[in-house]
């Protein structure tokens, strides 16, 4: 199949989320693993946290207003064209987006301020949004 022709049932997770940037060698703060959604990467020069923005305490350095948009899976590992038949929308629309992948599925990242453009982009590419469970 053309990855233009792949189409996805995606949803919006309601809570706003922040990225935060810590040490390499810091601790993952409790705070870090609350709500039903976040993400921890470590690698050899820092550690990244994706986390609601209302649980990131004053005074951490962090970015918020961040949106979560998931794409209904699971999916194989080995499937290919997942992401570009989803990010090329958006690049075409010039919405900067971020990824998360996991076992089942991948969760795109948008600033608020382009989710509108980013809904707008991915139907238009023929993609559909459903209401998430959390809802």
């Amino acid at each position: 199949m053309s990855l233009s022709l792949r189409r996805f049932q995606l949803s919006l997770l309601p809570q706003n989320f922040a990225i935060v940037g810590l040490s390499r060698d810091a601790d993952i703060p409790g705070w870090a693993t609350q709500g039903p959604f976040f993400s921890i990467t470590r690698t050899a020069d820092e550690l990244s946290l994706m986390v609601e923005e209302s649980h990131v305490p004053p005074g951490v350095p962090s970015q918020g207003g961040w949106r979560v948009i998931k794409v209904q899976g699971p999916f194989m590992l080995s499937e290919v064209g997942v992401l570009a038949a989803l990010v090329g929308p958006l690049a075409a629309a010039r919405v900067s987006v971020l990824t998360i992948a996991t076992f089942d599925t991948d969760y795109l990242l948008v600033a608020s301020d382009s989710l509108a453009a980013a809904v707008s982009a991915l139907e238009r590419a023929g993609h559909s949004f459903q209401r998430s469970q959390s809802e």
